[in-house]
């Protein structure tokens, strides 16, 4: 039996999992303490069902654990001697359109935040934010239902897949992925919506669904702008009882629209996000300019400074964006680079504050990095799009689950009782870590490579596999 590995992250999930018998426990005594109604969410009540669904759904969220990629390898693996069903079982609950994977993602997720919220050492000065990010999620079917070509900002290539828009929260130390939806890119090309040609578009699996139906309704939601679907996002957010302090988005998606909505909600919350150095005007000092046009009017009038503690030059002012007082604040890493813009609505932030406090948006890139990794999102090749939701949503809960046990576990058990008196030994929160390393490497590299912040952040998570190995073992006193 393999050695556990005393990681701080979760890239070396599968050996924590197969090689350490507690956590093996504490994981099916979480998952035996999760409960949920079938009638409630959609699953079917037949009297002759011979497995129950909480069973099924059990083992599903078990797979990867044990090295499961699919239904088709269910028979062949060791969990198929507690439950002897064939896979047909497994495809008929992930194709069932009536099921609400939604609102059973929030059930079980309120469930395993409570747990994390009764244990929990934190304070109130930590801020709460729900984190919004999109992910390309590449297939290889073309069969697959509202399949098409979409565009990788990444890699600047096309590919066959979905856009995969996700929203997760975090409260301090823990992200937990709690909603998203699947979009397509149809493209200016009228004769080839979707990047695929009317013949390739036919070929597409398709199935009729009730109007009524869950099913159906993510089905509607492909078609929503991705702005559309955040915003309907963090509503049900609220709705469900997720109260949060800040949101957080990188530049593709901050926009006035949500800006209005987030200063229009009675739970106080505030808008973290990056802005595009483009056309949008703004009002600084009776006058309407660019965000490159303020930048520049704040270096005549000899507002730039410089943090010693980020290491980069900044510059802040309250400006007035379409009615709404709003926060701009540019900075970058010397003086030959090119600046980057920030917005918030809490105007009482410094700069330090709020670069702090976004910084804690790159957990949504080790989510996506950790879980198409290791739990299998985006791999679904299955044709039909509930199994497509249905998948998705089985990942969220996995990683979820990952995330409560390694925090239990390491966190807010013995690991919190040694935090003060063993420094040397100090394991980080992911929070922690993603501060101190965009600190170190925006400073290093964003003038080498003489591309925009977000964007030079982005690859560095998605390829680089050097700064996976910096995640796993960089420690506190080293990254200090």
């Amino acid at each position: 039996m393999l050695q556990h590995k005393d990681t701080v992250l979760f890239s070396e999930i599968n050996s924590f999992f197969t090689s350490s018998e507690k956590a093996m426990e504490t994981i099916f005594s979480f998952i035996r303490s999760l409960t949920f109604s079938d009638k409630r969410f959609g699953f079917s009540q037949a009297n002759n069902l011979k497995y129950s669904n909480q069973s099924k759904l059990a083992l599903l969220l078990l797979f990867p654990f044990f090295e499961i990629k699919t239904s088709w390898h269910f028979e062949d693996s060791g969990l198929y001697r507690f439950l002897s069903c064939g896979k047909d079982i497994f495809y008929r609950l992930m194709n069932d359109s009536s099921i609400d994977w939604r609102n059973l993602a929030y059930s079980l997720n309120m469930q395993l935040i409570r747990k994390i919220q009764n244990n929990s050492e934190i304070g109130n000065s930590v801020p709460r934010c729900l984190i919004v990010d999109d992910t390309d999620l590449q297939k290889t079917g073309r069969k697959i239902e509202l399949i098409g070509k979409i565009f990788s900002h990444v890699t600047q290539t096309v590919n066959l897949g979905f856009k995969g828009l996700f929203m997760g929260y975090h409260d301090g130390k823990s992200f937990f992925s709690l909603d998203f939806s699947l979009h397509g890119e149809k493209g200016k090309n009228k004769n080839k919506p979707y990047g695929l040609t009317p013949s390739q578009s036919k070929k597409r699996f398709s199935k009729k669904r009730h109007k009524s139906s869950k099913g159906n309704e993510r089905v509607n939601d492909y078609f929503l702008s991705k702005i559309e679907s955040m915003i309907k996002m963090i509503r049900l957010a609220i709705a469900k009882g997720i109260r949060f302090d800040y949101v957080l988005t990188d530049s593709w998606f901050t926009c006035f629209e949500l800006i209005r909505f987030i200063v229009t909600r009675r739970i106080g919350c505030h808008f973290i996000g990056m802005i595009r150095m483009g056309e949008t005007r703004y009002g600084v000092f009776d006058k309407s300019l660019t965000a490159k046009e303020t930048i520049d009017l704040l270096r005549r009038k000899k507002m730039t400074k410089r943090s010693k503690l980020l290491g980069y030059y900044y510059a802040e002012t309250i400006v007035d964006f379409k009615g709404i007082q709003v926060k701009l604040y540019f900075c970058k890493a010397s003086k030959k680079g090119n600046w980057s813009g920030m917005v918030t609505t809490n105007t009482e932030l410094s700069f330090e504050q709020a670069y702090r406090i976004y910084s804690t948006r790159w957990s949504v890139e080790v989510f996506f990095k950790e879980s198409k990794q290791h739990l299998g999102l985006g791999k679904c090749q299955a044709q039909d799009f509930d199994a497509q939701i249905a998948a998705t949503t089985l990942c969220m809960l996995q990683y979820n689950l990952l995330s409560v046990v390694k925090r239990f576990n390491d966190y807010e058990t013995l690991g919190e009782l040694f935090r003060a008196s063993q420094k040397d030994s100090l394991k980080l929160t992911i929070s922690e870590q993603i501060w101190f390393i965009i600190i170190e490497i925006t400073a290093e590299l964003s003038e080498i490579f003489n591309i925009e912040t977000e964007l030079l952040m982005e690859n560095l998570f998605s390829e680089n596999e050097q700064l996976t190995k910096y995640l796993k073992f960089k420690s506190l006193p080293q990254a200090g």
